[in-house]
């Protein structure tokens, strides 16, 4: 499996400072929520625009953007 990036709550212009250090995400969710949760490997690197990891996740669920990969 390889890594993924992933962007989370992201809305305006710190996606762009975002992408210049972790370069374009694999994925975008829109908020921290359990189908969020249920997507990210071990392996993967998660980028918050506010919060962490740690946070209780929504307890409703976002849609998710993709991104094309261009690595």
């Amino acid at each position: 499996m390889e890594p993924a990036v992933h962007f989370v709550g992201f809305r305006g212009d710190e996606y762009m400072s975002a992408v210049r250090v972790f370069g374009r995400p694999d994925f975008i969710h829109r908020r921290w929520d359990q189908r969020a949760r249920r997507e990210i490997a071990n392996c993967d690197t998660l980028v918050f625009a506010v919060g962490t990891a740690d946070d209780e996740p929504s307890r409703y669920n976002g849609n998710d953007l993709d991104e094309p990969a261009y690595r």
